[in-house]
């Protein structure tokens, strides 16, 4: 059986957010054993899985990842939308739009220190939309 839901996360700042609970509890019951896949709508933000254990992670990923991709790099040409545009779409298409997690005994089967985080590139995102496409 397929199921297949939208969840709506209202506007975060930029940065690294941790929405594992959010996620679990906007999802619908679930199967016994089977796969979530979850796509954000979006070319500005992205999601991750990563270490949900100590904040300090989320801080280091954005210092990180605006040392790597900067803003008003000189080669960037798209910049229409403001100067966090271009570097947040790089930075959608390197961490990905998408994730799926196995299922077991109807959670999420995710390891001792993993959480889902939303990953918001742009200063002013707005609201988000994910779809979890539920496999079981």
């Amino acid at each position: 059986m397929i199921t297949q839901t939208e969840i709506r996360l209202n506007g975060y700042p930029r940065g690294f957010h941790l929405i594992t609970d959010l996620i679990e509890q906007k999802l619908p019951d679930l199967p016994e054993k089977g796969l979530v896949h979850l796509l954000i709508k979006h070319t500005s933000a992205g999601l991750t899985l990563n270490e949900n254990a100590d904040p300090s992670v989320c801080d280091d990923f954005e210092r990180f990842i605006n040392k790597l991709i900067p803003e008003n790099h000189p080669v960037y040409t798209h910049v229409f939308e403001g100067s966090d545009d271009l570097p947040a779409h790089i930075k959608s298409s390197i961490f990905g739009a998408e994730l799926t997690i196995p299922i077991t005994k109807h959670r999420l089967n995710l390891g001792t220190w993993q959480g889902i985080y939303l990953c918001e590139f742009r200063n002013h995102g707005g609201s988000r939309k994910i779809i979890a496409t539920i496999f079981g």
